[in-house]
């Protein structure tokens, strides 16, 4: 039996107003953690094994220690800022998250900057969201006139300001220093590193940067403790997480369950496939991680499992397609994507997704050569590495990942001249004796 936490009172009437938060026991962490030293907290979140949730999967905690002690002689500020800058195709758990129970995100933002000392947290949302950025500024309004926010809170000597700042719809200020610079009010592109955040972030002040989804869970961390939070999920994988399931599913949606639940596993709390067809392929963790097949469906759903079977669990967004999906396409669809994002900086990038878009739409319209496919991945080699950030290796994962597990299907585009699947047959070749 799943028991949810994050997601347990999205069911609640009003659950994103603050007397609803409060009425399951919301801001009582808050209390917890202000009775506490700042060190304490972020050990409490050190033992939980609490690792990033939007991506990366780096240890939250240590995260948190690398920011440098107060120093009499260097007093710049510290910040904490929160990237709600979901932009990931497949992805769309923080927005959800944040639109049902933004209370969760914002008791979060305030104890982790009470551990890492800063007076001054950021969130930053995807502007085009905006009913999100009005439910969150709703809710630091009642978080403000309840004295979980402003000067002295709650007694504890403690003050914090929190802005919700609305970006402007480029992909690229996921990338957390892209974000900085975007929300210093430049043109978001990445930095040059180092210096690292924790160093030199928003305004060259040591910053922290995490995902909303990570915040969101150190509420419960401080509230029942870091070994609770540890007793669930894998070895090295702990904790519940929220996994998007969506695409080609009955019941698609957001199903929070431990690290390591299977897919399989997943797709029966989904209702399992469309009737009548069966999985062809899927992504671990958005569009920008390698793809898997069916062969994965029993393969734990943590860091290390995925990591070993050549994928990234990434941001959990289970995109799933059954066999009436034609890869070519898909890809094709996904490379265009990161073409029309990329901001530009770096050559491999800028120049690598366009011709990778100009060789998919070739083989896509059968036009191509079988040696189009070598020419695919040499650019991908061109580009995974070597660009400025992560957008330019995300655009070669399904790329690389799609020839290796259906180059026949590439190949029999060009045959046909052209994409060959018969949507009235459902299978994904109209040739015969092609594979499924």
């Amino acid at each position: 039996m799943l028991t949810p936490v994050l997601t347990d009172n999205w069911d609640a009437e009003r659950a994103w107003t603050l007397s609803s938060y409060e009425s399951t026991g919301g801001y009582a962490a808050l209390r917890k953690a202000l009775a506490m030293t700042p060190e304490a907290v972020v050990d409490e979140v050190k033992e939980s094994g609490l690792r990033g949730r939007g991506g990366a999967g780096f240890p939250t905690g240590m995260k948190w220690s690398f920011i440098p002690a107060k120093d009499p002689d260097n007093p710049k500020p510290h910040y904490l800022v929160v990237n709600a800058d979901e932009s990931e195709p497949g992805t769309c758990k923080d927005i959800p998250l944040m639109m049902a129970s933004p209370h969760t995100l914002v008791e979060g933002v305030i104890i982790s900057s009470y551990a890492i000392g800063a007076n001054h947290a950021f969130i930053y949302v995807r502007g085009e969201v905006l009913h999100v950025i009005r439910r969150l500024r709703a809710a630091v309004a009642e978080a403000y006139a309840a004295g979980h926010l402003g000067t002295d809170i709650h007694g504890s000597g403690y003050d914090l300001d929190l802005v919700v700042h609305a970006g402007a719809g480029a992909y690229i200020c996921g990338e957390e220093t892209a974000l900085l610079d975007s929300l210093e009010g430049r043109r978001g592109q990445p930095r040059l590193r180092p210096p690292f955040p924790a160093v030199a972030g928003l305004y060259a002040c040591p910053t922290v940067i995490n995902n909303v989804e990570s915040i969101a869970s150190v509420p419960s961390i401080i509230d029942r403790g870091g070994a609770w939070f540890a007793s669930m999920g894998t070895e090295k994988s702990k904790g519940y997480v929220i996994y998007s399931l969506s695409g080609h599913v009955k019941r698609p949606g957001q199903y929070e369950a431990p690290l390591g639940i299977t897919l399989r596993e997943l797709l029966d709390l989904g209702g399992g496939m469309r009737d009548g067809h069966e999985l062809k392929f899927w992504t671990p963790g958005g569009s920008s991680t390698p793809m898997l097949t069916a062969e994965h469906l029993d393969m734990p759903l943590d860091y290390e499992a995925v990591g070993a079977a050549g994928s990234m669990l990434g941001t959990r967004a289970l995109q799933i397609f059954d066999d009436t999906t034609c890869v070519v396409r898909a890809v094709l669809r996904w490379t265009e994507f990161y073409k029309h994002e990329s901001c530009g900086k770096c050559t491999p990038c800028r120049e690598g997704t366009w011709w990778l878009v100009q060789t998919l739409a070739k083989l896509e319209a059968g036009q191509g050569a079988e040696s189009d496919l070598d020419l695919l991945l040499d650019q991908c080699d061109n580009i995974l590495g070597r660009s400025f950030c992560a957008l330019g290796d995300g655009a070669t994962s399904p790329i690389t990942s799609a020839i290796q597990y259906f180059r026949e299907e590439f190949l029999e585009h060009l045959r046909h001249g052209g994409c060959p699947f018969d949507p009235a047959a459902a299978t994904v070749f109209a040739t015969e004796g092609a594979p499924a």
